[in-house]
């Protein structure tokens, strides 16, 4: 797969339980790995519906009667499968990870190995984009995107260096940006702060967290009985609110006991958290900080 190599392709399948007429839902298709495999599973009468709000992502669509993609922002999940004709569905599939093309793409400024414009926009037709962000945005306003998405401690200094270095010029490329930066990067941890700076641009740009939360809010009225859910995370912030919502069905606080002490929620964890391999992580170094947490509708 040029395109993207999915990561833990077998694992998440299995994870879904397949059976050979259900109707699945692939919500992050991008080069179409995973959605592949489960057509694999799928006999004549199953259907597999993927979702993808990249227009490059179409490049890759499949030609089988039984898929259907849509160039759409998962939030949107519950419309877009009414839209065609689909109240109830048996399991679906997401991997929240930025795809290997883009990162790959100098042009779509997801990766910090290039000089590129400063982009992110995972959805090409958005309006806001990393340029926005880091030229628009007041000092409060930064200061807590790189503190809530990349849990950086220098937030509030990195927040300050960059509304006082665009005074002078816009803030246009990569390099720019690092070079402003540089004194927060020490050579032996430029790569990571580097990450985490561009993660939460990057998150800020595509209203992920928010994104999310909408997504998850909606699973388990799409799900039909003992339907289920896998999903990979490749950060804490994603993590913790699929753990979370699996757990409890809610992203704060706890859910409320009868008189019994029990708690009414709408999904069951399967078996641990998985991780990849490290045969696999040789292979796709991407792989290495991926999480699968698997669910099941009660």
């Amino acid at each position: 797969m040029e395109y993207h190599n999915p990561v833990l392709l077998k694992e998440t399948v299995d994870g879904l339980n397949i059976k050979k007429d259900g109707t699945y839902v692939d919500v992050t298709f991008g080069g179409g790995g995973h959605s592949r495999e489960i057509l694999s599973r799928l006999g004549e009468k199953g259907r597999l519906i993927a979702f993808d709000q990249d227009q490059d992502a179409l490049l890759n669509r499949i030609d089988d009667s039984r898929f259907t993609l849509i160039n759409e922002n998962f939030r949107y999940v519950k419309r877009f499968l009414r839209f065609h004709g689909v109240k109830s569905i048996d399991g679906i599939l997401a991997d929240f990870g930025v795809s290997s093309h883009q990162f790959d793409v100098a042009a779509r400024g997801f990766s910090t190995r290039f000089e590129a414009d400063l982009d992110m926009r995972m959805n090409q037709q958005d309006v806001l984009s990393a340029f926005n962000v880091v030229n628009e945005y007041d000092e409060t306003q930064l200061s807590q995107v790189f503190w809530e998405y990349g849990e950086l401690r220098q937030a509030s200094a990195i927040a300050g260096t960059i509304v006082a270095e665009r005074q002078n010029d816009e803030i246009k490329t990569s390099e720019q940006l690092k070079k402003i930066l540089k004194k927060y990067l020490p050579p032996r941890y430029e790569n990571k702060i580097l990450a985490q700076i561009y993660q939460a641009i990057r998150i800020e740009v595509n209203q992920e967290i928010e994104v999310l939360k909408e997504f998850l809010t909606q699973t388990p009225d799409l799900l039909s009985q003992a339907g289920r859910l896998s999903f990979i995370s490749y950060h804490s912030l994603e993590d913790r609110l699929v753990k979370r919502f699996i757990r409890n069905g809610m992203f704060e606080g706890e859910p409320e006991k009868d008189v019994f002490g029990n708690v009414d929620v709408p999904l069951k964890k399967v078996g641990k958290l998985i991780v990849p391999s490290q045969e696999e992580v040789k292979l796709n170094n991407r792989a290495r900080s991926a999480k699968l947490r698997i669910a099941e509708k009660l």
